[in-house]
């Protein structure tokens, strides 16, 4: 059986990536290793929130995420194993790997901004600074003349 190990932290997204992957007609069905990478904590809120509030929280996010991608591949027909995502992928990769044996490996997480993955900033205009100097002189002018 062909296995596949997916990260996942959009389930929008994670469809439209794995949706191509589906489309075989006729293919044995496939063992999906679903793995949930939920977003970061920012160290702001971790000062004012417990370890298990975090924890509880995470939970919470991961069986949201499973609720909606599960379903979608069970009805395709194919076996679906759930976990959630630790800080390293890299090492949970090798864990995955030595017990579940030869897998494919794809991140189907959505490209976060700046990382090269898709996004790409556009250049700096001057008509922001332009419309700003305008904004000033013309409050300026309305003062003068009160």
């Amino acid at each position: 059986m062909d296995k596949l190990i997916v990260y996942v932290d959009d389930a929008h997204h994670a469809v439209s990536v794995l949706a191509p992957l589906l489309g075989v007609a006729g293919a044995a069905p496939r063992q999906w290793i679903l793995v949930a990478c939920a977003p970061r904590v920012t160290h702001h809120v971790s000062k004012w929130v417990t370890h298990s509030a975090r924890q509880n929280w995470r939970g919470k996010w991961t069986d949201k995420l499973f609720a909606q991608l599960v379903p979608w591949l069970q009805g395709q027909g194919e076996q679906v194993l759930t976990c959630e995502g630790r800080n390293n992928l890299t090492l949970q990769t090798e864990d995955l790997l030595r017990a579940h044996g030869p897998a494919r490996v794809i991140d189907a997480r959505r490209p976060r901004h700046g990382d090269g993955r898709g996004w790409v900033p556009r250049p700096a205009t001057g008509s922001g600074l332009l419309g700003l100097g305008l904004g000033v002189w013309s409050s300026l002018a309305a003062l003068a003349l009160d």
